[in-house]
């Protein structure tokens, strides 16, 4: 076969089974406990926009690791996900590590709160860890404000740089019935010096009582800036002037979050905030903004944003992906929300300036080091959209193609239906409206996933990983996908997986096979890039 970058000569990468089938990659309670940690379920299936509440029913490798004395080991790994950015969401990793720092094993429990400030990065973060923990107590029957939490939670507030710290308190106060005030009172913080200190007290006693502390006081410097940046934001709390609150926006760099509601229905004050606003803040809200004309057609900050949100700098900065900008664009130009009155007419140099920052953001997708083959079967119906998104499944399939031909050294990509396979052209100088016009060049049938691997072990090309891309709603199979992937894994010697995704679908799974190379995606979002990522990389 021909060789692949990615793929091993022979079967020493491979979990054995009992039997030593190397074709079978047996699912073990790692395995599991990666899946958990990335998209929040130990199965095979990834729904994308899936937001499940999580409880320890869910968690049965993670507590199989703990029983059988893996408890560092478990920490270790929650810990990699979440520095790492392997997972959709860091929920799991924080609701794993709550569950961790429960266990009676003492190690474990010492671990898992030294790694709090390694996984909870913000305030939410940490507000979702003690809810955890308090919801894990009715389990595990014991109590949550122990000296270690306490300590832990100390450890947090005074890891920060204090003018850092000032900010976050001040844009996130609260969050699920949690609060600063709560866990500063509940955990007996001491501060580590006079700046947390001063913090401290704004939280638990309000500006007044800061005031009539510092006020006469010979301060350090830190905390003069720390008594200064709070001033800045009690005085825009209670300022009714317009021109003050921009002005001390403008001064200070203040966000939406620290300001009030009547704040914001000033078209000025929202202008302002779009100089500084992060792109993937702005783009949920750019309908919203063209709506109350705080975006006017050929208008100075119009001009400015469609200039920034263009710009390679400012979208690698971010890592902005094109699926994002995707998504955004095909919203904004659709007029309206999903939910709501809310309507505009789509200003066209937005437009231009989202399609420009699209083909620009491919620069920021690390390639995997993988050979891929992506398999299309979709029809080029108006109505097949992919689920929660104003974008269809032909144009999906597309720009997920896109993505690995373009950052992938040597991605096959196919279009096939009812039997018929063809090669298809993608190269990297194509549109996204090209793209498209060439995987739907066969008409969508009923899809058979093991189609493009028989045609890989047919025209030996070694695949470390096969991606199929269907509306489909019914999946027929010629032979088992199963023994086909194996098939494929004993002639060419890689540890080759399967990704079935069922764009519009809320339910296209292979029966388990306890294979861990196989994966079914429901729908498509921006999560799924990263669970085929780690999947690929041999993380799940």
């Amino acid at each position: 076969m021909e060789p692949s970058g990615g793929c091993l000569s022979g079967p020493s990468n491979h979990n054995l089974n009992p039997a030593g089938d190397w074709g079978h990659w047996e699912v073990s309670d790692k395995v599991r406990l990666c899946r958990f940690l990335c998209y929040g379920s130990e199965g095979d299936v990834y729904t994308a926009a899936e937001d499940s509440h999580l409880d320890m029913a869910q968690a049965g490798a993670l507590l199989s690791m703990l029983q059988d004395g893996r408890g560092i080991e478990t920490v270790n790994e929650i810990r990699r996900f979440a520095q790492d950015g392997r997972s959709v969401t860091l929920d799991p990793s924080i609701f794993a590590l709550a569950l961790c720092s429960q266990h009676s094993e003492v190690t474990t429990k010492r671990a898992a709160f030294k790694a709090v400030k390694d996984v909870c990065r913000d305030p939410a973060h940490l507000f979702s860890f003690i809810q955890y923990k308090k919801e894990l107590k009715q389990d595990m029957k014991c109590g949550i404000w122990g000296r270690a939490l306490r300590k832990a939670v100390s450890d947090w507030y005074n890891g920060q740089d204090a003018l850092s710290l000032a900010a976050v308190v001040t844009r996130c106060k609260q969050r699920g019935g949690w609060s600063h005030q709560d866990i500063l009172r509940l955990s007996h913080t001491k501060p580590a010096d006079e700046a947390i200190a001063l913090i401290s007290k704004y939280v638990a006693k309000g500006w007044k009582e800061v005031q009539v502390a510092y006020g006469d006081k010979k301060n350090t410097e830190e905390v003069v800036k720390v008594l200064s940046y709070l001033e800045v934001v009690e005085k825009v709390k209670h300022s009714c002037d317009e021109t003050e609150v921009i002005n001390l926006i403008e001064e200070h760099k203040l966000e939406r979050e620290q300001l009030l509601t009547d704040h914001l229905k000033s078209k000025l004050v929202w202008r302002v905030l779009l100089k500084e606003m992060a792109i993937q803040s702005v783009l949920p809200i750019l309908g919203k903004m063209t709506a109350k004309k705080v975006l006017e057609p050929g208008g100075a900050e119009t001009q400015a944003l469609c200039a920034r949100i263009q710009t390679e700098a400012a979208l690698k900065n971010e890592e902005m992906h094109p699926f994002s900008i995707l998504l955004a664009s095909e919203h904004y130009k659709r007029g309206q929300g999903y939910q709501g009155k809310t309507k505009w007419a789509a200003d066209s140099h937005i437009l231009k300036a989202l399609d420009v920052a699209f083909y620009t953001s491919f620069l920021n997708v690390d390639p995997v080091g993988k050979s891929f083959v992506v398999a299309v079967d979709v029809s080029t119906s108006l109505s097949s959209v992919v689920p929660g998104t104003s974008i269809s499944t032909a144009v999906a399939a597309a720009v997920i193609t896109m993505v690995f031909a373009r950052t992938e050294i040597g991605t096959h990509v196919l279009a096939y239906s009812e039997g018929a396979l063809e090669l298809c052209c993608v190269s990297a100088d194509m549109t996204l409206a090209q793209t498209t016009d060439e995987l739907v060049k066969i008409p969508g049938g009923s899809t058979d996933c093991t189609l493009p691997i028989t045609w890989a072990i047919e025209n030996g090309k070694a695949v470390d990983v096969f991606i199929i891309l269907t509306n489909n709603p019914m999946w027929t199979f010629t032979a088992s996908p199963v023994l086909t992937l194996r098939k494929h894994r004993q002639k060419s010697g890689c540890n080759s997986k399967l990704v079935m995704c069922g764009l519009t679908s809320v339910g296209h799974t292979i029966a388990d096979t306890e294979d861990r190379g196989l994966l079914s995606i429901c729908g498509f979002d921006l999560g799924a890039f990263s669970v085929i990522r780690n999947l690929a990389q041999d993380l799940l």
